[in-house]
């Protein structure tokens, strides 16, 4: 044991000290996101303001002027198309809610019912074996439906509770606006009292990290986007109730690694195959199948080299990251991601990390044994 620790130590601190620094870095962007939300929420809509203020000024028109325009723009078109989604899929959700005790009470029958047809066909049941697996059902059917309604009430009350979340909103796109007037400002002063240490790591981040996680943002809003209109486009050719509010569930949802659609289908398919609707529960599994194979198919196109780390990884490194961190831990997770990886492909981590001495076989050679 002793030999062990003399061999891996430096490795051990090396990497303590790399996950230390970043456990800190998450730490201390959580902080700055529970006290500096608008500044966040700022820097976002600017983002998507600044193209076309930017497009406006190289015209000729005071920036001022495009600035305001562009953001009187992003006001009526995003905010606007965001609160009447917002609005139909909260009363479509709140119809859902009102509905699952009814689901929940149809689910138990039809177990009850399907219970008392295998006992009758096979006559072989003993009569307790059949009062617990009833009562099994039944408290898995109230379990279940409780599970649901209380998910579909908190997406609600999260949509919902506009108030803390329209100030923020508020306050970001004033910031962003003033932000956008100032940014030639904000950068000089950035290029002459910013250390040259800072700056490389600014320009480091700006080629191998920035530019990843926009592409990889990008390629997921129209993998969502695709996911959506497909599962939308298929649910009202089924006449299926509230069509818009599940297609937009299944689009959250296939924001998820390795999850995906499946998370909120394969449980409806298996009730609708339990109660009987048989038809839909087929045309549902055949949609299933439909949004994974599209989703295969597309997403090595769309999304490219954004990512490049498994979704093992990225689901793992999400669920820790909001554990530990909350929401900010979610947001930052696939930049750390991206950094990672973008310090393991520039040889940093390899100049980072000491390895142990006489631990890896040189040129490749594999370990065959003593």
């Amino acid at each position: 044991m002793i030999s062990f620790y003399k061999k891996y130590w430096r490795t051990a601190f090396d990497i303590g000290l790399i996950v230390l620094t970043v456990y800190l870095f998450m730490l201390l962007f959580s902080y700055l996101y529970r006290i500096a939300t608008p500044i966040f929420l700022a820097l976002i809509i600017y983002a998507m303001i600044e193209p076309l203020a930017r497009f406006l000024h190289r015209k000729g028109m005071r920036k001022t002027i495009a600035s305001a325009i562009s953001t009187m723009l992003f006001v009526l078109v995003i905010l606007g198309a965001l609160t009447g989604a917002a609005v139909i899929f909260t009363s479509q959700i709140m119809s859902l809610i009102e509905k699952v005790d009814d689901y929940q009470v149809v689910f138990q029958n039809q177990i009850v019912h399907r219970i008392s047809e295998l006992n009758a066909q096979f006559q072989t049941l003993p009569q307790e074996v059949i009062d617990k697996a009833k009562e099994y059902a039944g408290q898995f059917a109230v379990k279940a439906s409780q599970f649901i309604g209380n998910f579909l009430t908190s997406m609600v009350n999260s949509l919902t509770s506009f108030s803390t979340f329209m100030f923020n909103f508020i306050v970001g796109i004033i910031l962003a606006y003033f932000l956008s007037i100032e940014i030639e400002s904000w950068k000089r002063l950035a290029q002459d009292k910013t250390p040259n240490t800072f700056k490389k790591a600014f320009y480091f981040l700006k080629e191998n990290v920035v530019k990843g996680i926009v592409s990889y943002i990008k390629a997921q809003l129209k993998l969502i986007t695709l996911t959506f209109i497909v599962v939308f486009a298929a649910l009202l050719s089924l006449s299926v109730n509230n069509a818009f509010s599940i297609s937009l569930l299944a689009a959250i949802f296939d924001v998820l690694p390795l999850l995906g659609v499946s998370t909120l289908f394969i449980p409806w398919i298996v009730y609708l195959f339990i109660v009987g609707n048989t038809t839909l529960a087929i045309w549902l599994s055949a949609l299933l199948l439909v949004v994974i194979l599209v989703r295969q198919f597309m997403e090595p196109k769309i999304t490219g080299e954004s990512l490049g780390v498994s979704a093992f990884t990225t689901l793992a490194f999400m669920i820790v990251s909001l554990s530990l961190f909350g929401v900010a831990g979610v947001i930052l997770s696939p930049v750390l991601i991206i950094l990672i990886k973008a310090l393991y492909d520039q040889g940093y981590l390899k100049r980072w990390i000491r390895k142990p001495e006489d631990e890896y076989a040189e040129g490749g050679t594999p370990y065959t044994g003593p």
